[in-house]
């Protein structure tokens, strides 16, 4: 089975991506990372060379691709970018026989999860103020809104309120096992 992970950033869909995929046994990818090795450089340096982010799904779509196409007998999880279901990456996924899942959360419990790159990719770690907590939680509650109408072409929305990595793994688990 192929199993796409989408929502919007910092909503755990890489952590527990990773701990499903050891769970029942899956290979585990990361979009995002699996972009940078495949052009060899950050995502915000592959990003600056073009003027669009539609251009820059285009070029990185391939680095999906790839990982389609080189693990097609394979049983995988990947965690896609916050837009993973628009335009190209949307088409390279419909190509295959794969699920999609939305994971949803609270905007409060998102902005606990919040990490920050340099724009080498570097983790930084930051202390939110009052303030920035309040904007990034405006942020957070935009960008819900907006990736709301492409997460409807998932096959299955699954809300993680209030839910640590185990128990959403346990519940992405209940999922798969009536699916299959």
């Amino acid at each position: 089975m192929k199993i796409f992970l989408i929502g919007i950033a910092c909503i755990g869909k890489s952590t527990i991506g990773i701990e499903l995929a050891k769970d029942i046994g899956y290979k585990f990818f990361d979009l995002d990372i699996e972009i940078e090795k495949y052009f060899e450089k950050p995502i915000l340096h592959l990003k600056s060379q073009f003027l669009t982010e539609y251009s820059f799904r285009e070029r990185a779509s391939m680095a999906l691709k790839k990982i389609i196409e080189e693990n097609e007998n394979e049983n995988y999880i990947v965690a896609l970018s916050p837009s993973g279901l628009h335009d190209w990456y949307y088409k390279k996924i419909k190509k295959t026989d794969s699920i999609v899942i939305a994971l949803t959360d609270k905007p409060e419990n998102i902005l606990k999860r919040i990490t920050f790159y340099d724009d080498d990719s570097n983790l930084i770690q930051k202390q939110l103020t009052d303030k920035e907590k309040k904007l990034y939680l405006r942020e957070i509650k935009e960008d819900r809104k907006y990736y709301r109408r492409f997460y409807k072409k998932a096959n299955y929305q699954i809300d993680i309120t209030d839910l640590d990595v185990p128990d959403s793994v346990q519940k992405l688990k209940e999922l798969l096992s009536n699916i299959k």
